[in-house]
């Protein structure tokens, strides 16, 4: 197994301050099969079982005419209207093929699995050619990962928190995920459908202290506390390596969490 390695910890100034030794849980191999099926079975658990109603459809008095009167054997109402019904393709009939709310949707990982999975997208995020491959902005990041103090999570105001994503070479990518809104919309405002967006910087923390809110309206930034994480939030639509900052807090809870075991 790979010897984990000591980097900086940088302050909201953008500013080395100290060093910290990543736990080995950043040397666990790249696996990006394991990361899909995680992130695939996780979306999964987010969607609705459907169903239709069995009778839908059939509720009407249609029946065919059968042959021999010079018309389509579809059923219609009985009466002098002759309309059609019951049929698929008919107004008012039967699905021919509806969904079924036993039809099993939900894809299941074992706990191990899991595990290795969200150990290898953690990994994934300490690899310089695994998020650049993703299209993040990192021009201007002094290192992967990169390691915060702990100070950022006490910021109470966007402002403060644009001010100190800038002295850490993150802003670009944000600048990065407010473009990709127009290239991705099409036209204009399409009604119904929501606008599209790249995924930007995550910033985990040991503790929320009032981060999230302050971050909500910068594009594309999320905040998650260190317990909370999982494979999907490390690697949105399968593909491991998002920009991840991460407070030293965060990164000593997760020594804590997993071993130093996790990275073999």
């Amino acid at each position: 197994m790979p010897h984990a390695k000591t980097i900086k910890i940088y302050n909201l100034q953008g500013k080395p301050t100290g060093k910290i030794t990543l736990p080995a849980i950043f040397t666990t191999p790249l696996r990006p099969d394991v990361i899909k099926r995680a992130v695939l079975a996780i979306q999964s658990s987010k969607r609705h079982p459907q169903g239709r109603d069995p009778m839908a459809g059939k509720r009407t008095s249609a029946e065919s005419r059968g042959t021999g009167l010079a018309m389509a054997r579809i059923p219609r109402v009985k009466g002098g209207s002759g309309r059609a019904a019951f049929a698929p393709g008919t107004v008012g009939g039967r699905q021919a093929h509806p969904p079924t709310a036993e039809k099993i949707i939900v894809r299941r990982i074992s706990k191990k699995e899991a595990h290795l999975a969200l150990f290898s997208a953690i990994a994934a995020t300490a690899s310089k050619d695994a998020v650049a491959q993703r299209g993040h902005a990192i021009e201007d990041v002094p290192q992967i990962p990169l390691i915060v103090e702990d100070s950022i999570q006490e910021l109470k105001t966007t402002k403060e928190v644009e001010q100190a994503l800038t002295s850490l070479g993150v802003i670009s990518d944000t600048y990065r995920v407010k473009a990709s809104r127009k290239t991705r919309a099409g036209k204009g405002k399409r009604r119904g459908r929501k606008m599209k967006q790249a995924v930007g910087p995550l910033i985990v923390v040991a503790e929320n202290k009032g981060l999230a809110k302050a971050a909500s309206n910068i594009p594309g930034v999320d905040i998650v506390t260190v317990n909370n994480l999982n494979a999907e939030m490390l690697a949105p639509g399968t593909h491991a390596g998002r920009l991840t900052l991460w407070t030293n807090g965060a990164v000593e809870r997760l020594g804590k969490l997993y071993g130093e075991g996790a990275g073999a």
